[in-house]
């Protein structure tokens, strides 16, 4: 598990676009490291109540602000923007594309903080800037094993080099189902309770096939072949067959494996000449669908094999 620190500069990088943000002072202080993943409004601080200030998260300046500062004298002004820039804040934003007084921006540059504009409203502003960093402060990890969504079930699909993990996969996607990452899928926790996949950027719509080469899986078999990411649900380990190995028959416990700190289910299926391993990985991701929605079949032959039982003591 990995976590990059958030910079101002790679939140301005990856986020400038969507939020519509540009920089327009202090540009030096880009590595300033954002703390926190949410923002605060400060107008309590810039009223000069400075005790309870939230200085290490992205600070937004709306109209409320705008307007306050605007009702003090040019000497009390400059005041409270030196008390304000004086905590080495990540970051400023003015939202509404709100004019932003020249002292302001020239006691922003010798603080070296870097200052934003951004056209959204301040609460639309918030609210798109606080989902980005949730996720960018989100624990990270990568998954040894491919990833396939079959019918809305994530199901990682790892094993040994060679057992046949890249055939399986590229069966299940000629079935119709969606190719998410090959070889290694990057994870992501979100919420903490959710752990999403997806592949690295440079490999997206890529597959290795051994003994043909890199294949691009959306040329081939069209964009819905293709999923960008999908929570993971499921986490299934092919393994060579081995006599007298203790697997799994009957299915009434789960197994679980740890990814991100979340407890996954996970399968192992024994790898052997002659076995259709796309069918059987297909058919634990639908047994997976049944069980995410309250079914249990083992469950189910085990309740009417102890009322056969109960019935026939009776007798």
């Amino acid at each position: 598990m990995s976590r990059d620190p958030v910079t101002v500069e790679r939140f301005y990088t990856e986020h400038a676009s969507p939020l519509e943000l540009r920089l327009i002072a202090g540009a030096a202080g880009l590595k300033r490291i954002i703390r926190e993943p949410t923002v605060n409004r400060p107008g309590l601080v810039l009223t000069g109540f400075t005790k309870y200030f939230a200085n290490k998260r992205i600070q937004v300046i709306g109209n409320a602000e705008a307007f306050y500062l605007k009702s003090l004298t040019e000497a009390e002004r400059g005041k409270r923007y030196d008390t304000f820039l004086s905590h080495r804040l990540p970051c400023v934003v003015f939202s509404r594309n709100l004019r932003v007084d020249m002292n302001f921006l020239k006691a922003a540059e010798a603080a070296e903080t870097p200052i934003f504009q951004c056209p959204f409203v301040t609460m639309k502003f918030i609210n798109l800037a606080t989902l980005a960093l949730e996720m960018m402060f989100a624990p990270r990890g990568s998954e040894m094993g491919s990833m396939v969504d079959i019918l809305g079930i994530g199901v990682i699909i790892r094993g040994e080099s060679g057992i046949g993990k890249s055939e399986s996969v590229l069966a299940l996607i000629e079935r119709g189902y969606s190719l998410v990452a090959d070889d290694v899928t990057k994870v992501t926790l979100v919420d903490g309770r959710d752990v999403v996949g997806t592949s690295a950027d440079l490999t997206r719509d890529h597959m290795e096939i051994r003994g043909i080469g890199i294949i691009n899986v959306a040329a081939m078999f069209g964009v819905k072949s293709i999923r960008k990411e999908k929570r993971v649900d499921l986490v299934i380990t092919l393994k060579q067959w081995e006599e007298g190995a203790d697997i799994e028959r009957v299915g009434m416990g789960q197994e679980t494996v740890p990814v991100l700190g979340v407890d996954v289910p996970h399968i192992t299926i024994p790898v052997r000449p002659g076995r259709d391993l796309a069918r059987l990985i297909e058919v634990a991701a639908f047994q997976t669908k049944l069980k995410l929605s309250g079914y249990n079949s083992a469950r189910e032959l085990n309740d009417r094999l102890l009322a056969q039982m109960a019935g026939d003591n009776k007798l």
